[in-house]
């Protein structure tokens, strides 16, 4: 997630994409990082087949430079687009 200048990058595991991104959009806990720094544009995303893999994976994005995140970004999506409008449509 991150805000319309893409300004704070946030990275977050759930279980059910579509929930989360829609409390993040929502602000349901106005003292959370996100809401706190207005992130609510879902740039980038990856799918597992398991939790304890997606964790995984998390905490290996989380550790790596924003350098690495912005990559991993602008692969999947050159242009910052929102894919909300994708991923709300599962």
């Amino acid at each position: 997630m991150t805000n319309q200048h893409h300004t704070t990058l946030y990275t977050g595991v759930t279980a059910d994409l579509i929930a989360r991104v829609q409390e993040h959009q929502s602000r349901k806990d106005p003292k959370s990082f996100t809401a706190r720094y207005n992130l609510t544009k879902l740039v980038y995303y990856e799918v597992y087949a398991s939790i304890g893999e997606a964790i995984q994976r998390e905490k290996q994005i989380k550790g790596g430079s924003r350098k690495k995140k912005e990559t991993l970004i602008e692969r999947m999506n050159p242009n910052w687009d929102d894919l909300w409008k994708e991923v709300r449509q599962w």
